[in-house]
């Protein structure tokens, strides 16, 4: 899962950063109000967590202008603002958690798992194109019920592909949410990694699913015999 960090305090941010890519989350950090709001219209976060005394444009503003543009992911506000009236602000405006600094690492990590595991509970259990079906949950994959055995590098490029059915993807945009926005874009990971899953899905049947859309990207659908 991708976790959007926003905080103007860059060790803090960095220390933030390391402690969830250790829980194998992707992470990408803004230090500024405007490129938080930019970064959160471009990439599919599935959290964002937000301090609230930016530089640019503060939390509230930042939380306000992504719920008035029907961005959906769930906020937990970082702050060091621990008054009652700057809590019920914050969830007002469309907040779903605050942890007041200072802060237990191992509290923050528990609330992300919580704001995550709600936002995996809201999202549809089975993902399908086809006879493919996706676990979220369960992390079960299954063509015509056949179970597919696939690592866990494979089952977040399937699931980001699945979520994206129809649309297509950008080789950046995968690298983005399936590795991170760190890793050298450059290198044919995606093209590689499109093949191990090809070969995993597709061998055997007639319908393929993954298509390439020449100097584009990849596109998954199931409209397409073969």
């Amino acid at each position: 899962m991708r976790i959007l960090v926003v905080e103007d305090e860059k060790s803090l941010a960095g220390f933030i950063k390391k402690v969830l890519i250790r829980e194998k989350y992707a992470v990408d950090v803004v230090f500024d109000g405007q490129e938080a709001l930019d970064y959160a219209q471009t990439y599919p976060y599935d959290l964002i967590l937000l301090d609230i005394l930016l530089p640019k444009k503060n939390g509230y503003e930042v939380i306000r202008e992504l719920r008035n543009k029907k961005i959906a992911s769930p906020i937990l506000m970082l702050t060091a603002k621990d008054a009652v009236e700057d809590k019920i602000q914050g969830l007002d405006l469309g907040a779903d958690d605050y942890l007041t600094k200072p802060f237990d690492f191992g509290e923050l990590l528990a609330r992300v798992r919580a704001l995550l595991r709600r936002e995996t509970q809201e999202k549809p259990v089975i993902l399908k194109a086809g006879n493919l079906t996706l676990n979220p949950k369960t992390h079960i994959v299954k063509r015509a019920g056949k179970i597919i055995h696939l690592t866990s590098r494979e089952f977040s490029l399937l699931e980001f592909l699945l979520r994206k059915k129809n649309h297509i993807q950008t080789r950046d945009m995968i690298i983005d949410h399936v590795w991170d926005s760190t890793f050298e874009s450059m290198t044919n990971i995606v093209d590689v990694y499109i093949r191990y899953l090809r070969k995993k899905i597709e061998t055997g049947f007639s319908k393929k699913l993954i298509h390439t859309v020449r100097g584009s990207g990849y596109v998954l659908k199931e409209d397409h015999e073969g």
